[in-house]
C-alpha cells in the first residue's frame, strides 16, 4: 500500500496552529510601529501631538507604578462586570429561547439598553453608586449582557431538533436535554457572544471612570489630558488594547480546552 506523504508545511501547521496564527498580526503590528517610529523621527508626523512608540514606552516605564495601579482598578471593574454579564447573559438567552412571552417582553428592552450612549448613562451611575468601583462593574455588566444573551438564544434556535429528540427518546427530561445537549451544540455561538462583549468591557469601564471615579485608567487619561501629556494618553490606550488582547486570549483558550479547535465539531 502506497503511503501518503504530507507536505512539511501542513505538518507544522498542525503541530503549532496557535504560533502560526500569531505570525501575521505580529508582523503587521511590528511593521506599523516601525513606520510610525520612522515617520516621527523624520518629521513627517508632529512629535508633540503624536509621540513615537519609543517615547510612549519611555513614558509608560517612567509612570509604571501609577499606570499599573490604574490598570489594576480598571481590570477589576471590567472583569467583575464581565463575569456578571456572562452568567446573566447565558441565563437570559436561555429564557428568551424557552419563553416566547419573555422574548417579546425583554428582547426590545435589551436592544434598547444596548443602543443607549454610554456617556448619557454613566453620570447616573455616578449619582447612584458614587465614585466607587461597584458602579463601574454594574455598568460594564449592563452593556455586556446583550451580545451574550442574543448569541445564546440564536445558538439554541439553530440546534437541529433531532438532538433533543434523541435525548428525549433515551429517557432524558426536556430540562436535561436543554442544558446537556442543546447548550453543548450551541456552545460555539455562545462563545462568539462572549468574545463580542469582551471587546468592549475595558473601554466601557474606562469611559465610566472618566465621567467620575477615584482611580483607574479613565482618571489616568483625564490627568494626562489636563497636563497635555500625549505620551501618557497613548500609553494608557495601549494598556487597554493589551488588556483586551489578554481577555480575548483567555476566552479562546477556554473555548479550545472545552470544545476543541474550531471546526472540529459540526451540528450537521
Amino acid at each position: 500500500m502506497a503511503s501518503t506523504i504530507k507536505p512539511p508545511g501542513k505538518l507544522a501547521a498542525k503541530k503549532h496552529p496557535l504560533l502560526l496564527a500569531c505570525i501575521p498580526p505580529v508582523t503587521v503590528i511590528t511593521v506599523l510601529l516601525a513606520v510610525w517610529e520612522a515617520a516621527v523621527s523624520w518629521g513627517s508626523l508632529p512629535g508633540r501631538d503624536i509621540p513615537s512608540p519609543s517615547r510612549i514606552l519611555e513614558s509608560a516605564v517612567l509612570n509604571w507604578d501609577s499606570l499599573s495601579y490604574a490598570a489594576y482598578i480598571t481590570a477589576s471593574e471590567a472583569v467583575a462586570g464581565f463575569a456578571i454579564a456572562i452568567i446573566a447573559g447565558i441565563l437570559g438567552g436561555v429564557g428568551l429561547y424557552t419563553s416566547k412571552i419573555l422574548y417579546s417582553a425583554l428582547f426590545p428592552l435589551l436592544a434598547g439598553a444596548q443602543a443607549l450612549p454610554l456617556i448619557t448613562i454613566a453620570p447616573l451611575f455616578v449619582i447612584w453608586f458614587g465614585y466607587e468601583p461597584p458602579g463601574k462593574a454594574v455598568l460594564v455588566a449592563i452593556f455586556s449582557i446583550f451580545p451574550i444573551a442574543v448569541q445564546t438564544c440564536r445558538g439554541l434556535m439553530a440546534v437541529p431538533q433531532y438532538f433533543s429528540d434523541v435525548a428525549l427518546t433515551c429517557g432524558a427530561t426536556r430540562s436535561w436535554a436543554l442544558w446537556h445537549v442543546q447548550m453543548r451544540v450551541a456552545a460555539r455561538q455562545i462563545f462568539s457572544g462572549i468574545r463580542i462583549s469582551a471587546t468592549y468591557i475595558f473601554i466601557t469601564a474606562t469611559t465610566a471612570e472618566y465621567v467620575g471615579a477615584r482611580a483607574g485608567i479613565g482618571i489616568w487619561i483625564q490627568s494626562a489630558y489636563v497636563s497635555r501629556q500625549s505620551p501618557m494618553v497613548f500609553a494608557a490606550t495601549f494598556v487597554i488594547l493589551i488588556l483586551t488582547g489578554i481577555i480575548l486570549s483567555i476566552i479562546a483558550a477556554v473555548e479550545w480546552l472545552a470544545l476543541g479547535p474550531p471546526g472540529s465539531d459540526s451540528i450537521d
